[in-house]
């Protein structure tokens, strides 16, 4: 996480992990918590915490493995880890930098969305679905993924114990952004185990659902402006279902 923007993956089969947004965000935070400027809440310790148990997990102890399961192990360590960054900044409960962190992580782990186990249902998020290439499916490159931990695992260490006991919470200002973005919002929903809904999402005066959209977000709250000229925030898009559509900036 030097560069400002880095595709890990040269086979022309790979897909490229997206890192800008992950640089600036994890330079933002490492500076703003060694400054003393973030002194997380429980609910961004927390987060952080469970995050830190995805990215340190062990690989299983396996006797005499084949090479392909070896290779889906560590392919799950790292969906896993993007599962549960994606829970919490979903879930809405963390504050707008850990928010931006948590997202910029999903970003970057984002080829292991349905890679090893995709999702059980036709209507779950295709995020990171990418079609094969010439030389077959494309798969996600794993020792760029691995290559990410080190860095992750002492950020997010120090986060999961900047507030002990006694700690007076202090959360930094985050600026907000906004961006076009030429294309379709799905809404999914998950009536129960392995059944998903979808639903795109369309503007509530002119129906318009194509866009351009001009997206607003200060990581508490994201709107859609679309070009009749109408803003909603009332879509109902979880954070995720609208920043891993839009392009790594």
């Amino acid at each position: 996480m030097t560069s400002g923007h880095q595709t890990h993956g040269a086979a022309s089969a790979r897909r490229p992990l997206q890192t800008r947004a992950l640089t600036r965000e994890a330079g933002r935070a490492r500076w703003l918590l060694d400054a003393g400027e973030w002194r997380p809440a429980t609910a961004d310790s927390d987060a952080a915490a469970r995050v830190l148990a995805r990215l340190a997990a062990p690989l299983p102890a396996r006797r005499a493995a084949a090479t392909r399961t070896l290779d889906t192990d560590r392919d799950r360590r790292l969906q896993r880890i993007l599962r549960t960054t994606l829970h919490h900044l979903d879930a809405g409960a963390v504050s707008p930098p850990a928010a931006a962190l948590l997202a910029a992580v999903a970003r970057a782990f984002l080829p292991w969305h349905a890679t090893p186990n995709p999702p059980p249902a036709a209507a779950a998020p295709r995020y990171g679905t990418q079609a094969g290439t010439a030389d077959g499916l494309a798969v996600p490159p794993t020792e760029a993924g691995e290559a990410l931990l080190p860095d992750l695992i002492a950020l997010f260490a120090v986060l999961a114990s900047a507030s002990p006991p006694g700690t007076v919470p202090l959360t930094p200002p985050v600026e907000p952004w906004q961006i076009r973005y030429a294309g379709r919002f799905r809404r999914y929903g998950r009536a129960a185990f392995g059944v998903w809904t979808a639903e795109t999402v369309g503007c509530p005066a002119c129906g318009g659902k194509a866009g351009p959209w001009t997206v607003t977000c200060d990581w508490r709250l994201i709107s859609l402006g679309c070009p009749c000229g109408v803003v909603t925030h009332e879509h109902g898009l979880a954070f995720s279902e609208v920043w891993l559509l839009l392009p790594d900036t």
